[in-house]
């Protein structure tokens, strides 16, 4: 992450997916321990993974490590869930999550539920050098569906988007900004991230070349994984992609040589990582244009810009393993550089 520094990149985020990546609070603190301005983000924390006070508690601890460059973004989940074949997690069980985590991060005595039980707690020791409570540690949730966008307004210090045209980041923006009002919640520097993923094309170069493909691949096929669970990805998907998303259903997951109870394993193999073998043969242009931001350099900037008008303030590119240090310097010298 030294690199990205470097070249100007203001923000970093991880994925909170067990069963796909390293850990996520032992990534940060080595990102922590090898950056000095950069903030830490997690991209996102699934309140199932762990109970609210570990959370708290791990975030704190990054906090003392990287004092005031620490964000909590927390989401109901897909990748951490999906991949154990489990649903998001219900939104009043985020809400709760969220409550706990913002008063012990407050230095707070709060009441924490299990089951039947109710225990006040806090942290016992926040001034011996463990954790640091001091620097206010910001919470931004991940929402997507209504509902979701209007809790993200009502309880949170950001908003964590997904890619989305000008269009659906305006309506979507507008109900996050409207729950605010309505719940009275004037957080200061209230944040407006969307996380995608991004390729500068090569003059002529296609939306389905080898290069496009390898770079855009493991992540538009999220979408495809994504349409098979019917998530809140699928649901706002545009019609024209319904086609091919019965053939990837029909001709690839359907034949896949795996038990009914165990497809989704199958399904979500590489999942962000790498393409699967046969895969590639339903990432079309549509798809990919439709799941990344990937357009001629001055395209992408004007975009950008048109996301920033409309009151996006950050745009965090996805990028998967296989080349991330290549992938990172090409976005700081075509993106970063002439933004």
């Amino acid at each position: 992450m030294t690199v990205a520094e470097d070249l100007g990149f203001t923000s970093v985020w991880f994925y909170d997916s067990q069963m796909l990546y390293s850990d996520i609070y032992s990534t940060m603190t080595l990102v922590a321990e090898h950056t000095k301005h950069i903030k830490i983000g997690t991209g996102i924390v699934v309140p199932s993974n762990r109970i609210a006070p570990v959370t708290a508690h791990s975030i704190a601890t990054i906090n003392q490590l990287a004092p005031g460059r620490v964000i909590l973004g927390i989401g109901t989940g897909f990748t951490g869930r999906n991949m154990m074949g489990l649903p998001p997690v219900k939104l009043d069980d985020l809400r709760e999550h969220v409550r706990i985590c913002r008063a012990l991060l407050r230095g707070e005595d709060v009441l924490f539920r299990e089951g039947k039980r109710e225990r006040w707690i806090r942290f016992m020791h926040p001034n011996h050098g463990y954790i640091n409570l001091q620097d206010n540690i910001p919470i931004a949730i991940a929402a997507q569906g209504p509902k979701a966008l209007a809790l993200a307004g009502e309880i949170g210090d950001g908003w964590m988007a997904p890619v989305a045209g000008v269009e659906e980041f305006k309506q979507n923006i507008g109900v996050v900004k409207a729950a605010a009002k309505r719940a009275g919640n004037n957080a200061p520097n209230f944040s407006t991230t969307m996380f995608a993923a991004a390729c500068v094309l090569k003059p002529g170069e296609a939306l389905t070349s080898a290069r496009v493909i390898s770079q855009m691949g493991p992540m538009a096929a999220v979408a495809l994984h994504a349409l098979w669970e019917t998530s809140a990805v699928a649901a706002q998907l545009p019609a024209s992609l319904q086609s091919i998303y019965e053939k990837y259903r029909d001709e690839y997951v359907a034949k896949l040589d795996v038990p009914a109870d165990r497809r989704y394993l199958k399904v979500h193999e590489g999942h962000t990582i790498y393409v699967k073998p046969g895969e590639e043969r339903y990432l079309t242009a549509e798809v990919i244009g439709a799941f990344s931001m990937t357009a001629p350099r001055d395209e992408l900037i004007e975009r950008i810009k048109k996301l920033e008008a409309a009151g996006m303030e950050e745009i965090s590119f996805s990028i998967p393993n296989d080349g991330a240090r290549e992938r990172i310097e090409e976005l700081g010298r075509e993106i970063v550089a002439h933004y």
